[in-house]
């Protein structure tokens, strides 16, 4: 007869929290399904996610890091935690990598430390020794706490270093752009209250920092899926603004002698890459739990994600089109 299995005391979570990583994979060609599979093959025990519907997708499967330290608090309070802090990697259209670690926290913990069997058979929890003053400590999460406190960030970033070093990548990549960092915390919702998004910030350094409110139970790793999502099209936003920034639009082309094998348009070269590998990416909610799919609609209102990236993308085919039309005019213009 199996021996009975021992209930979880745990107090449910109060609090979770995690960071992202976000940047353009570093090859001059998008990876295809096997090679992305080959790159996030984290675990020799677990096999990758692999989707190829409604765009390619991959998924590592979780490693876990042991962590015991000093959670980060906004009114200085000092609480141990000990636990596992949940990381995993995503590739999507073979073109643009995430990292992203996360845990949740329950209210009260033990009063002192437990063996790490304890801790290992509740993968991306970090409790607390004694209470957990949740409020600060999710403050003190966005806040980025002080040296040696819990950054989860630093898991996040770990994982994306080391997969940047895998032999797949040529370390080419076909246009320039900057990583992102996106850090968020979840507190539950009141009452019978659905999913919220509380305040959504784009500070220095890249960083951007999202307070959620979400019914009780639900899963740290759903909410991390939908973090992920919010961080991957932010990520697309801010590459395209600074793309059409650092470009001259709307600048009459230079008149030049005909040569033998015209060059292309200067505009046109920077817009390109931008058609190739980023315009068809643009797909919110492809794998957000249902529960949290509504928060997209208040990003969709304000700020507007989708409307932004429409116009952003309205912009690039125009200046392509116009500087077709003006290519067309050269050839057939009368030489004077």
């Amino acid at each position: 007869m199996a021996a009975p299995r021992q209930q979880d005391t745990t107090p449910p979570a109060v609090l979770a929290c995690g960071e992202v990583r976000t940047c353009l994979l570093p090859t001059r060609q998008a990876l295809d399904i096997r090679s992305a599979a080959a790159l996030l093959a984290l675990r020799a025990d677990e096999r990758v996610l692999l989707s190829e519907r409604p765009n390619l997708y991959a998924r590592s499967p979780d490693t876990l890091t042991g962590v015991d330290c000093p959670l980060p608090s906004a009114n200085g309070a000092r609480v141990r935690a000990v636990g596992t802090v949940a990381a995993r990697a995503a590739l999507t259209e073979g073109r643009v990598l995430q990292t992203s670690a996360y845990a949740r926290m329950p209210a009260t913990g033990p009063d002192q430390r437990r063996p790490w069997g304890h801790y290992l058979v509740r993968p991306g929890m970090v409790e607390p020794l004694g209470k957990l003053p949740h409020e600060a400590v999710a403050q003190g999460v966005l806040d980025g706490g002080r040296p040696g406190d819990l950054d989860v960030g630093l898991i996040a970033d770990g994982l994306l270093t080391r997969l940047l070093r895998h032999p797949l990548l040529d370390h080419s990549p076909p246009l320039r752009s900057r990583p992102t960092r996106l850090r968020w915390v979840a507190l539950p919702a009141e009452g019978d209250e659905g999913p919220s998004i509380e305040r959504f910030t784009l500070a220095a350094d890249e960083l951007r920092t999202v307070r959620l409110r979400v019914p009780g139970g639900t899963p740290s790793a759903d909410i991390a899926g939908l973090c992920d999502d919010l961080a991957l099209h932010d990520w697309l936003l801010t590459t395209v603004v600074r793309l059409l920034d650092g470009i001259s639009l709307g600048a009459p082309p230079a008149r030049r002698r005909p040569v033998a094998a015209p060059q292309r348009p200067a505009v046109v070269t920077a817009l390109r890459p931008a058609v190739d590998h980023l315009l068809h990416l643009w797909m919110p909610r492809a794998r957000v739990a249902k529960e949290l799919a509504p928060l997209w609609e208040a990003l969709e209102e304000s700020p507007g994600f989708t409307r932004q990236w429409r116009t952003l993308v309205q912009r690039i085919r125009d200046q392509l089109t116009l500087h077709a039309i003006a290519s067309v005019h050269r050839e057939v213009e009368p030489a004077s």
